[in-house]
Order: structure tokens, then C-alpha cells, then sequence
């Protein structure tokens, strides 16, 4: 009985958790989208609003995992679980800034949006779907589904998050070419991730995935201007960003 409702109350905490990280970023990020090339800003307001994106995006699929924890460890293990499993995505998060900041330190005019940018846009979409069909991604999918932690829960978190980063990663990179700032694509990416990781069947997607994102890449690359959801640079100013 306390088994099940030390669950319960791990999967209530983290949905609460993502239903308030959700609810932040919609109000921190309404009006920001400018499509791909978004600039990050500065790197504490990068960081903050990184944070609440991923709780957001990523807690939900997590719970399986965090539940076998709370069943398992003592002393506030949900806290503790999303500390480290957050603090991988945080990880994640830096060397996206620092690749960003590198790549826009250079002369990179071939990249603007009327010229190469939705070729190089498109084929980083390529890659991701086919990232899906990899060996690597297969063991990082079966790895977060079997939620299965042994250890500590600040441990157990960071171990969970490393899977999911190997599982998720090329899904997030698609984020940050559509638009980081996107509403629109954080959802739709946040649904891809938790259909794969947490429904019966989900370990089936990534096929299907993969070739909704070569196709998604192909359109892209050919017709940006159609693609639903997504603002081509110049037609939406960023608002609220400190450089």
C-alpha cells in the first residue's frame, strides 16, 4: 500500500511539475518564435528558460521511471530523481549554446534563410530521422521503457537522463532548427518523445518517425514557406531576450 502511493504521489508531483513548467514557458516565450537561427541570448536567461522547457517537455515521459524509484529509495526521492535527470538535459543544453555560439562566431552568410539555411535545416532533420533506426537509439529507447534504476534516486535520475538524451536527442536537435522558441514544435516534439517512451506500443514509433522526419526534412529543404508551424527568419522579431 505505501508501495503505490509513494507512485501515485511521484506521478502526481511530476505532473504538476510539467503542467506549471508548461504554463512558464508558454507565458516567457509567447511571441519569441523566429523560426530557425532563433537567437539564444545571453546564457543565464538561455539556462532558465532551457530548464523550464525541458521540465516541461520531458518530466512526463520520465514518471515511469521516477515511480519505480519512489518504490524503491527514501528521502524525497522524486525531488531528487528530477534533479539529476534535469541536470543531464541541462548538460545537453550547454553544448547546443556552445555549438551555437561557435557556429554564429563565423562568417556564415551561405547559411541566411534565402540562401543554404533551409538546405542545412532540412538535412539536420534528415540525420535525426535517421538517428531513429540506429542501434544506439534502439538501446537508449528499450533503456528509458524498462525504467528500471537501481541506486540512489539522485542517481538513478542522471542514469535515466543519459538514456534519454541518447533516446531524445535527435528529436530536441530538431527543435533547435525549427525554432527553440517554438510553442508550436516544443509540443509536437514533446508528444513524439512521450508517445515513444510511455505508450504499449511505443517502441514501434521510431520507424514511423523516421520517415515523418525525412519527410519533414525534404519539405523543408524544397518548400519551407508551407511547412504548418514553422516562421521563416525575419518574419517574427524576438521579443524579451537579454543579449
Amino acid at each position: 500500500m505505501k508501495a503505490h502511493a509513494a507512485r501515485s504521489r511521484t506521478t502526481l508531483l511530476l505532473v504538476a511539475a510539467a503542467v506549471a513548467a508548461w504554463a512558464v514557458t508558454v507565458e516567457r516565450m509567447r511571441g519569441m518564435d523566429a523560426g530557425p537561427g532563433t537567437d539564444l541570448g545571453g546564457l543565464g536567461w538561455y539556462l532558465g528558460i532551457w530548464v523550464t522547457m525541458t521540465a516541461a517537455m520531458m518530466l512526463p515521459s520520465a514518471a515511469p521511471a521516477a515511480r519505480h524509484v519512489a518504490r524503491l529509495a527514501r528521502h524525497v526521492p522524486t525531488v531528487l530523481f528530477a534533479a539529476g535527470y534535469l541536470a543531464v538535459w541541462t548538460g545537453y543544453g550547454l553544448v547546443a549554446y556552445a555549438v551555437f555560439r561557435l557556429v554564429t562566431s563565423f562568417d556564415i552568410g551561405w547559411l541566411a534563410w534565402d540562401e543554404g539555411g533551409p538546405y542545412v535545416a532540412g538535412g539536420v532533420i534528415v540525420a535525426a530521422g535517421i538517428y531513429e533506426l540506429t542501434p544506439l537509439k534502439r538501446l537508449s529507447l528499450r533503456r528509458c521503457r524498462s525504467a528500471r534504476r537501481p541506486g540512489a534516486a539522485l542517481r538513478s535520475g542522471f542514469a535515466h537522463g543519459l538514456d534519454c538524451v541518447g533516446c531524445s536527442g535527435g528529436l530536441m536537435a530538431v527543435l533547435f532548427v525549427l525554432g527553440v522558441m517554438s510553442l508550436f514544435w516544443m509540443a509536437v516534439v514533446a508528444v513524439a518523445i512521450f508517445a515513444e517512451k510511455v505508450l504499449p506500443r511505443g517502441h514501434r514509433l521510431a520507424p514511423l518517425l523516421a520517415v515523418a522526419l525525412a519527410a519533414l526534412g525534404l519539405w523543408v529543404s524544397v518548400s519551407p514557406a508551407s511547412v504548418p508551424g514553422l516562421t521563416e527568419p525575419g518574419a517574427s522579431p524576438s521579443m524579451g531576450m537579454e543579449p
